[in-house]
């Protein structure tokens, strides 16, 4: 894909950093723990001995997992003496897990510490993870990442403010959620793919009708309901809405718009346009059903897009979700993946600096072409072959030129996965409505900008 792409969409995602800047000073708690850069950095790690690496990542599907594994090899061929010893979760699983191996007396080196209040900022508090700012001054990472990508990745001091502060963290791939679908299954139900949601209601009411199950949902883990939700929201509302609530400088979850999304999301429950039971079934067991047939739809991010195009070749489809009214300019929840990040306790810091300068190279950019995934920043020398990972690529593109990309909701709060991903989970049983959803998000959050 050429430079002026991927520049474009990490323009789209560094206006998400300015809404926060405008609306936060930097600031500092004295009373927290806080781990410190290195003064000095060693980047011969041929010369650091013989050194084994313990890494955590959740990279555990289909291109995600080729990726790394490429990568990692890479990086041990280049350099005989390091040894990568490779702990791999799943997302859940990771974050389940990860405070209290952080907390431990031998931590992993290296971690995917996720962004937002709930994880990274967490860390960053209790002294959990090393500053990268002197390893970015030899790296040159803010000369090849704009400066709103960096800014996803960066903590004030206490971790009391996302967006802004020091560096903790350095990203390899691009995502985005958008709406995967099944072309046979469309075209065997006479439904071409929807342009708005009038459009997209009508194609799940013919999909119900038919037999097929609509819209492929599992939703055991909460976060993917809160997804869908914040899906739903940027079809209601404006994007700049979305970002400052998420962000804390303006509105309130609500809001009428906030609510009717809520709404829409327990109508499409009430009428069955989800996998039976959605609730029970795994987040990564979703895109494994819809590969092998159930449902005509699956909301979902450009990270299983490798998997699926492996099993479905060209059957399945991907697209932005739709817009409010016929070309009009979408929006959709993303930026860029889980950040890797060095613990504070490491006793390799310098070696897992230059692992993950190695595993974010430009050069890294091209094994995520090459393994299907999105990466992060231009890849200078491979484009995408296949018919689905160009439409990926494609659907980047156009929200790139909107500026069309808005924060995962789940950044709002630090307790907000449960706080709202709970009652959503409720909602979709059916045993409660969508405005107590939606105070009790508000609660949350209200509790949450306080305490700030």
């Amino acid at each position: 894909m050429p430079t002026l792409t991927r520049r474009g969409a990490a323009a789209a995602v560094a206006a998400l950093a300015t809404v926060l800047a405008a609306a936060c000073a930097p600031g500092s708690s004295g009373d927290e723990p806080e781990s410190k850069a290195p003064a000095a950095v060693n980047t011969d790690v041929a010369k650091a001995g013989n050194v084994t690496l313990t890494v955590w990542d959740q990279e555990v599907q289909g291109g995600q997992k080729k990726q790394i594994e490429k990568l990692n090899a890479q990086f041990q061929a280049k350099y005989p003496n390091v040894k990568i010893k490779r702990v791999s979760r799943s997302f859940t699983d990771l974050q389940s897990t990860l405070r209290l191996a952080l907390s431990g007396g031998n931590p992993p080196d290296v971690v995917e510490a996720n962004q937002g209040y709930a994880s990274m900022a967490q860390y960053v508090k209790a002294g959990m993870l090393l500053p990268l700012d002197s390893y970015d001054k030899v790296y040159g990472w803010s000369k090849r990442y704009p400066k709103g990508l960096l800014d996803l990745n960066s903590v004030t001091d206490g971790g009391k403010l996302i967006g802004s502060g020091k560096l903790y963290g350095v990203s390899l791939n691009g995502e985005i959620v958008g709406l995967y679908y099944n072309k046979e299954k469309l075209a065997k139900l006479g439904i071409q793919p929807p342009k708005t949601w009038a459009e997209f209601d009508q194609a799940l009411g013919t999909a119900k009708s038919k037999g097929e199950v609509p819209i492929a949902f599992g939703n055991l883990e909460k976060l993917p309901a809160m997804q869908l939700y914040g899906i739903l929201q940027d079809g209601v509302t404006d994007k700049e809405s979305v970002r400052k609530l998420v962000f804390g400088s303006g509105g309130a979850w609500t809001d009428a718009p906030n609510v009717q999304a809520a709404q829409k999301l327990a109508d499409w429950s009430k009428k069955g346009f989800f996998t039976k039971d959605a609730n029970s079934v795994k987040w990564d067991d979703t895109p494994v059903n819809f590969a092998k047939g159930e449902g005509v739809f699956m909301f979902g991010g450009t990270w299983w897009a490798s998997e699926l195009s492996d099993k479905m070749k060209d059957k399945a489809g991907f697209m932005l979700p739709p817009a409010a009214q016929a070309g009009a300019p979408t929006a959709t929840m993303g930026g860029e993946s889980l950040p890797w990040s060095i613990t504070a306790k490491s006793k390799h810091a310098d070696v897992a600096a230059a692992y993950i300068n190695f595993i974010t190279s430009p050069e890294a950019m091209d094994v995520s072409v090459e393994t299907g995934n999105l990466p992060v920043l231009a890849a200078p020398s491979k484009q995408p072959s296949a018919t689905l990972l160009k439409e990926v690529s494609a659907a980047w593109a156009e929200l790139s030129k909107s500026d069309g990309v808005t924060p995962y909701i789940d950044y709002a709060t630090p307790t907000f996965a449960d706080a709202f991903g709970g009652p959503l989970q409720e909602l979709i049983a059916g045993r409660k409505p969508a405005d107590e959803v939606m105070k009790a998000a508000q609660d949350d959050y209200t509790a949450f900008q306080k305490k700030k």
